[in-house]
């Protein structure tokens, strides 16, 4: 496998390439990963990887062979070409000295594609990537600077690796049209959902929002996950600051860490109703999501069909309804719609997320209603077991029409 992200990463994609490699060595396969140093979503370097240049170690019946790479704290696009170009020459100077029965990349790094595909070719084993972000959609969709100059190199680079891969995952279904748009025959491409990677709440709530100095008699609005651009999360910050305007009980919660999380707090320095929380341990972070009355996925109006934010997956799990404020025509929407578990607003609308949160407050029925629905999704569609064993299968069909 080749995935940038890995574990001790516990938000993100590191999760999921985590419990890959980890179900294929526990169904007996010889598992290798090549993966960077743990940095995300702080976009800084776990203390104690910090000044090695490889690793290699064993997790979970996995041996990890990790290269070191340049982090940028701030996202230009630049300083991703930058990021992309180390990850790629060190994974080429220093390969795994394995010679692989089929090659697993997880995408969205296209250096990861690239070392895929040359790992692939010179061991004559298929190549399957599964996408979990477009990187081309990415650097136009996402405000990063510089991204428009770097959004066509991004998509034919992108666009070569699918091509020439075994079989494509996608972990939606509105990636498939990009995908095959770039020349990939739909023959080729699956759709594999991400799951849900962490389990249910377990705490007692009423504890749990004592020991976060959250009020029984105020609405928690939670963001948890990476701050980074895409997101747009000042319209939250903005939503706090409305909330201050018209004394509504309503605090604003932003858990987690990214390259945009000192500007959230310098933009929101004045709000009294808006909070920050590092980010919660694996174990804790379920308890912590339930604790909340609602939760919210935000995305810039944009971001249409580049990404799926993980976070939707630990969401639902916690039975709380979730507000989306994002593109209705985007993938977040569509799953957030079929999954029946919250309410889609206009994107980057501080009034309408606001209004949202207290129509909610002031409809317990449609917010218990909601809440209950993400389970019942996660159980039907999202268990592990059931993307573990797509992902299995996608192995299976690349070796056999090898």
């Amino acid at each position: 496998m080749i995935s940038t992200n890995y574990a001790p990463e516990h938000t993100g994609i590191g999760p999921y390439s985590t419990q890959i490699a980890e179900h294929l060595a526990a169904s007996g396969a010889d598992t290798h990963v090549l993966a960077g140093m743990p940095h995300y979503p702080a976009w800084r370097v776990a203390e104690e990887y910090r000044g090695r240049w490889r690793v290699r170690e064993r997790r979970g019946g996995v041996t990890v062979h990790r290269r070191r790479h340049t982090v940028p704290a701030r996202q230009t696009a630049g300083r991703r070409a930058l990021f992309e170009a180390s990850v790629l020459a060190h994974g080429a100077l220093a390969p795994p000295r394995v010679r692989p029965d089929v090659v697993l990349t997880q995408m969205p790094t296209l250096a990861g594609g690239v070392l895929g595909a040359r790992l692939a070719r010179q061991a004559a084993a298929p190549h399957v990537v599964v996408v979990q972000d477009l990187m081309g959609a990415a650097a136009a969709q996402s405000g990063i600077r510089g991204g428009g100059r770097a959004a066509a190199l991004a998509a034919a680079v992108e666009a070569r690796i699918l091509r020439a891969a075994t079989v494509v995952g996608v972990v939606h279904e509105s990636f498939v049209e990009r995908v095959t748009a770039m020349g990939v025959p739909r023959s080729r491409v699956h759709v594999v959902p991400n799951w849900t990677h962490v389990q249910g709440p377990s705490g007692d709530r009423e504890r749990t929002r004592a020991r976060l100095g959250w009020a029984d008699d105020e609405t928690v609005l939670l963001h948890a996950g990476n701050m980074g651009l895409k997101q747009g999360l000042e319209v939250l910050v903005e939503a706090a600051r409305l909330a201050d305007r018209e004394g509504a009980a309503v605090r604003v919660v932003l858990m987690g860490d990214g390259n945009q999380r000192a500007h959230l707090r310098r933009l929101g320095a004045d709000v009294a109703s808006l909070s920050f929380l590092p980010p919660a341990d694996a174990d804790a972070f379920p308890d912590v999501l339930a604790a909340a009355d609602v939760l919210a996925v935000t995305q810039k109006a944009s971001v249409l069909d580049m990404s799926l934010p993980s976070k939707l997956t630990s969401y639902f799990m916690t039975g709380r309804p979730v507000i989306a404020s994002v593109a209705a025509e985007g993938g977040t929407a569509q799953e957030v719609v079929r999954s029946g578990a919250g309410t889609v607003i206009t994107p980057e609308d501080p009034k309408a997320l606001l209004a949202e949160v207290r129509a909610l407050t002031d409809d317990p029925e449609r917010a218990a209603r909601q809440g209950a629905c993400g389970p019942r999704y996660v159980e039907q569609r999202l268990s592990s077991q059931a993307g573990l064993e797509r992902i299995t299968a996608l192995l299976r069909l690349a070796r056999a029409g090898r």
